[in-house]
This record gives structure tokens, sequence and C-alpha cells, in this order.
């Protein structure tokens, strides 16, 4: 049923006719995608819209409230119909909002590319680059382990590595922690920021020993740092040269990022945590960012990231948008559009989907020798196996009963 007046007569009766979104869950991950059907049977185009932690809100956006307002429109007026949704709500944004428009916004470059028998990114001006270098996460318990796993990914060909190593306490991020590390705290669980400032410097201080100098590393803070701590660990960092640190700060504290980044010797790379793209430029513009991190879907898709990457690329600002598990096969095909598209990219971030997940999105790209290559199918290049897709139901409250648990040894809950 239609629900809106289109402003303007399709000029060749083409027509959105559905929108709806699918959730699913094949390596246990909930990955939200949107689907927008047409006129033109057997047209239809495919968006991510995966908030991975709140995708019931998300698919109910989609379903009940911004699908009902593309039917009878035309799917080539993307700037339009974004532009429509993002502001028919009154209030504006969020990670629920922004990823519902997400979905509806990249089905419809989806759509465009397929109409015009090319590739998304010969849309958006072809490629200055043939492939996208990615990095992986190296993880361990304890420092051995984490620079093992550093080897392997590196004789797979990975110039780029991030490295966590698992902490006291079971707050640690990104490597497995220890329970009852603090048997006399009141909360004998927790992460203690004073023993993660004192060791991270020796992760990679060993790294550089063991790893060489022919690997660039990463790390992640995972936005715990006051300020001060953020500086204290940069400058602690700087013998072992990082191609970025990421996150040190959280979200409430990021009008201090360009006096952290002017104190830090590594680059600083931030932005996943961003849900308004004005947000994002004026990170870019006020001097706090070296590369920007955000979840494309979280900022509303490929038309709001495309005009943030010709910023960075006015600034000197470079991109590495946020891609671990939690981006569906379909968002990863809309960063790798942006990765060989423009100038300013800096790094990819990378996950290699297990065969589940590729058999339910057929097409899905996964690195090869530490890149990515962009399809040369139309479109996005991606499918949706839906009846695949039905078989991996989510499960609710994955991350937030983790997220619960991340707390200091006094009890204080800590961003996880």
């Amino acid at each position: 049923m239609q629900e809106t007046q289109a402003p303007w007569p399709s000029r060749d009766g083409l027509t959105i006719t559905r929108v709806r979104a699918v959730v699913t869950a094949p390596e246990g991950i909930p990955l939200v995608v949107v689907r927008i059907d047409t006129s033109d049977d057997g047209l239809h185009g495919l968006g991510c819209a995966t908030f991975t932690q709140r995708f019931h809100a998300v698919a109910a956006t989609v379903d009940e409230h911004v699908g009902p307002m593309l039917i009878g429109r035309h799917p080539a007026d993307i700037e339009d119909i974004t532009r429509m949704i993002h502001l028919s709500s009154y209030w504006r944004g969020g990670p629920v909002l922004n990823n519902a428009l997400s979905g509806v916004d990249m089905a419809l470059w989806d759509i465009a590319g397929k109409r015009a028998g090319m590739p998304v990114y010969e849309l958006l001006g072809g490629r200055v680059r043939a492939a996208a270098p990615v990095y992986l996460h190296a993880e361990g318990a304890a420092v051995e382990g984490t620079l093992e796993h550093a080897q392997r990914l590196m004789a797979a060909g990975y110039r780029h590595v991030r490295l966590q190593t698992g902490q006291p306490g079971l707050g640690g991020y990104g490597a497995p922690g220890r329970a009852n590390a603090y048997p006399d705290a009141p909360h004998p669980d927790g992460w203690d920021v004073r023993h993660y400032l004192r060791t991270t410097p020796a992760l990679f201080d060993r790294a550089r020993e063991v790893l060489g100098e022919d690997v660039e590393l990463l790390h992640d803070v995972h936005s715990r740092l006051t300020p001060k701590e953020a500086i204290l660990l940069a400058r602690s960092l700087e013998p072992y040269r990082l191609f970025f640190l990421e996150d040190v700060v959280a979200p409430e504290h990021y009008d201090r990022l360009p006096e952290v980044r002017a104190a830090s010797p590594a680059p600083i790379a931030v932005g996943e945590l961003l849900v308004s793209v004005p947000d994002a430029a004026r990170l870019i513009l006020g001097g706090g960012v070296d590369l920007l991190r955000c979840h494309v879907s979280a900022i509303g898709g490929l038309t709001p990231a495309r005009k943030l990457a010709a910023l960075c690329e006015l600034t000197g600002v470079r991109t590495a948008w946020h891609s671990p598990g939690d981006v569906s096969p379909v968002g990863v095909a809309a960063n790798l559009a942006l990765d060989v598209t423009t100038p300013a990219f800096g790094i990819q971030e990378g996950h290699v989907y297990p065969d589940s997940v590729c058999e339910v999105f057929p097409g899905t790209l996964n690195p090869v020798r530490g890149h990515l290559r962009p399809a040369d199918l139309p479109g996005w290049g991606i499918e949706l196996d839906e009846k695949l897709a039905a078989a991996y139901p989510p499960v609710t409250h994955l991350h937030e009963r983790w997220a619960a648990r991340v707390r200091r040894p006094d009890g204080g809950i800590e961003p996880p």
C-alpha cells in the first residue's frame, strides 16, 4: 500500500514496490539486511543495516516506519529519498534510525548499479587503486599467543596486523580475559587500567623483536582512557612505530582529541562510535583524527560516507572504515567501493567470513593475501539466500551480557 505521495512522476514507470528487513546470524552475529523490490520483476537491491546490539529495533524501523514511505518512489532518487528519511522522524540520527537509513541507501545504490550494468564503484567515478590492503586482528591470552597468531597472518600475506592480548579480569577487549583476577577486590573479574598501561608497551616491545620491522602494527584501546592516559599510552608506544592507535577516548571526550592527537607520536584512528555525519565532519575539520573509522551503516550508508571521504581528501585525513564480523558482506562491498575510489584511503579493517556466511550471502568478499578486491558484477555483486538465512535465527543480548560484566576491580562500569 502506498503511504506517501511521490513528489514527481516516475519518468519510466519504474517504482519501489516493497521494502523489508531480513535478520540472520550465520556466524552467530546478528546481521541486518534491507531488501528493496521494484516493479521491474527481478530487479532488487540489498543494503547493510547491521546494528547488531539492537537488530530488532532496526528491523521494526525498516518494516513499520521507513519502508512504507518508499512505496511508489523511483529507486534512482537516492539523494531525495535518503534526505526524506533522515528528516521524517523529526528527531534525527542515532544508530537505529541511521542503520535503517543505511539499509535503504545501500539497496538503492545496488539497484542503480544493476540498472546500469556496472559495479557501484564505477558509479562513484571508478577506481584509483586495484585493491584495498586490509588488516586482521591477532589475539591471544598472553603475549606469545598473540604474536604466534600475528605470525600466521603474516605468513598468509598480511602486512597490517592489530595486536590485542588478554588482560586480567573479564573486561579485556579483543582477546580472552582471566576470571577472578583480583580475588580481594569488590569485583574480582574487573579490568585494571593501570595494569593495561604498564603491560601494553611490553606487548609491542616483544612484537617488534619477534615480528620485525616489515609489518605495520595497530592497537585498539576501545575508548577506555582519559585524555591524559591516552597521551601517556601513545608516548610509551612511540619506539614501536604503530600504524595507528585506535579509539583512545570515549565519544564524550572527542572535544579533547585535538589535544591528544597533537601529543601522540602515533596516528589516531577514531570514529566507529559516531552516529552523526556532522559530528564526523567536525572531527575531521577540528584536527582530532588521522584516520576516520566510521561504521558506515551507523552514519546512514554510502551516500554520507562518500561525502566524508571527499572531506578527508581535502584535509589530509585518511579512511579506515569499521568492518569486523558485525558488518554484513553487503556492508563490506560498500566499504570497498569507497576504498577503491578515493585517494583518501588509509587502510581497511578486514574479517574472514566462514562458509556459513558465504552460503547465505553468495558473492561474499574475503581478503586474499592481505587485500580485498572488488567484484566486477553489477551493483554490489552480493545476493542473499533467504531460505538459508532463515536457518540461522539471531539471538538477543549476546553483547549486552558481556558488556554488563566490563567493570573495574572496584565495581565501576567500564566502556565495553
